[in-house]
């Protein structure tokens, strides 16, 4: 969740032309209001306020499904208010979970018997799953450390300086170290030989990326369980392997089926997904799994019977949605293997025609990779005059939410842009996004170097630099990147006015 903060005194009421033929005083806008309003009033309010967020086909920063089939969106509407945790009074929605985590982790080639069942659960998303990973494998260490009469008090997991910000959140909150892996120019995934020498007695497990964040890249998990088997054995450790496959769970499985990742290496014991990336629902629900049960220790179940009959339950929250449960399930006998085969082989070949399309234009670098999850990160061939940062300020006057960033360490010297190829995003969406940052770079070419005045870094100006006002920017200094686009779109808007241009 966002931290909330309160605007400036000035600004505490909220105002609607289209509502005053019903409301004529203000609302509060950080206290509930004395009085009802109709609710036409109410929905006119809020509906003018939300046309002013992003159009969210067009937010390529997100990994997040944005479309889903007309279908779909009527179970979600018709179950939406389910509470998922009352699974007495649900037990279709609780059966259709179970489904879905037995469907995936055989997708995931889970070593079950004709009938055994998967031990996983449905999660608000990745982030959730990797938390009640992280804490299935710190139990288990301490479980193991206690028995023999060891210390339990220093866990720590290894990592890439790549991962995404809920490893930091789970190693923060529940007081395991982290360890990372730095990166380097050229190579902005986890080596794993690196991760293997950070190994010790106290790590808890290593957790690989399938599909970094920051390029798509899918980390070699083979290599890591070969290396970490050498070193179990030298030592005597069992240090296990999670794999974080948020983004790339749905996508490994239907292009690269040949490529060993998963529950195929015997130290893998669990994986994470996103079901609202790449497979296919709307934000809100993930899913983590483990190889069998003695991966994840009984004494985290909860029992529970105050809804009805005894119902285990693993998770941080208690109530939550039922619909993307559903809608998950929906996905998954809707599509199969062939459907989602196609999805991300269409995705795949739309992020080629970007790629290639950013590529003639000679302007850029391609930091990605052609094996991943499909997305372009790119990064500018010539920083000198302008950044990667004022090509994304500039493409949002076309409606593109494109980010850029900066790389951990050891890379933080490089930025890149990043765009993620989701289902719904087109070819001619590819092709028009090349020709709209095709724009952009012509008007960057006519604007000021982004080597700009010292007034726009509020330095006072010598009368020799009248006719050279520069002074040049670090390029990782995010917020000497606003001051430059902010002084160059105020130098523009001079010389508009002194032109007479309206």
């Amino acid at each position: 969740m966002v931290l909330s903060h309160a605007a400036s005194d000035s600004d505490v009421s909220v105002h609607s032309t289209f509502a005053s033929r019903y409301v004529r005083t203000s609302l509060p806008r950080f206290k509930m209001p004395e009085n009802s309003i109709p609710k036409e009033a109410a929905y006119q309010i809020i509906n003018d306020e939300l046309m002013l967020d992003g159009n969210p086909r067009l937010n390529l920063a997100s990994f997040v499904t944005t479309w889903m089939e007309p279908e779909c969106d009527k179970l979600i509407m018709a179950s939406i208010n389910k509470n998922y945790v009352d699974m007495d009074e649900y037990p279709v929605t609780t059966e259709l979970q179970n489904r879905c985590v037995n469907m995936i982790a055989h997708l995931f080639n889970a070593p079950l018997g004709e009938t055994e069942t998967a031990v996983g659960v449905g999660t608000v998303g990745s982030s959730e799953a990797i938390m009640l990973a992280g804490l299935a494998f710190k139990r288990k260490w301490q479980n193991k450390r206690k028995a023999e009469g060891k210390p339990f008090d220093k866990p720590n997991i290894v990592t890439g300086a790549n991962v995404q910000v809920c490893w930091e959140k789970f190693a923060r909150y529940f007081e395991v170290e982290l360890k990372e892996v730095k990166l380097s120019e050229g190579y902005y995934v986890m080596n794993p030989e690196q991760a293997v020498e950070m190994v010790d007695e106290n790590t808890i497990c290593v957790a690989a990326i399938l599909g970094s964040t920051l390029n798509g890249e899918f980390e070699d998990v083979k290599l890591l369980n070969d290396l970490l088997v050498l070193k179990n054995k030298e030592t005597g450790w069992d240090t296990p392997i999670h794999v974080d496959a948020a983004s790339g769970g749905f996508i490994a499985p239907f292009l690269y089926p040949e490529l060993e990742w998963d529950f195929r290496l015997p130290l893998v014991k669990s994986i994470n997904v996103s079901g609202h990336k790449y497979g296919l629902v709307y934000a809100g629900i993930g899913w983590v799994v483990w190889r069998n049960k003695e991966d994840l220790p009984e004494e985290l179940i909860f029992h529970i019977n105050y809804l009805g009959a005894d119902q285990p339950t693993f998770t941080l929250n208690f109530s939550k949605g039922s619909s993307q449960v559903i809608a998950q399930y929906y996905q998954l006998i809707r599509l199969g293997h062939e459907g989602y085969r196609n999805v991300m082989e269409n995705c795949r070949e739309n992020m080629i025609v970007l790629r290639e399309g950013l590529e003639k234009t000679e302007r850029f670098n391609i930091v990605s990779k052609d094996e991943g999850v499909p997305l372009v990160a790119f990064s500018l061939k010539d920083s000198s005059s302008h950044t990667e940062f004022e090509v994304s300020d500039m493409l949002r006057r076309y409606g593109w939410i494109v980010p850029a960033y900066t790389m951990p360490p050891n890379a933080q010297h490089i930025t890149v842009l990043r765009v993620v190829i989701r289902e719904d995003f087109s070819r001619t969406l590819a092709e028009r996004l090349v020709t709209d940052i095709e724009k952009v770079m012509r008007d960057l070419d006519e604007l000021p170097s982004r080597v700009i005045h010292k007034i726009s870094l509020g330095e006072e100006k010598s009368e020799a630099d009248s006719d050279n006002l520069m002074v040049t920017v670090k390029k990782s200094d995010m917020d000497k990147q606003r001051e430059i686009i902010n002084g160059w779109k105020k130098f523009v808007s001079d010389r508009k006015k002194t032109n007479g241009i309206c």
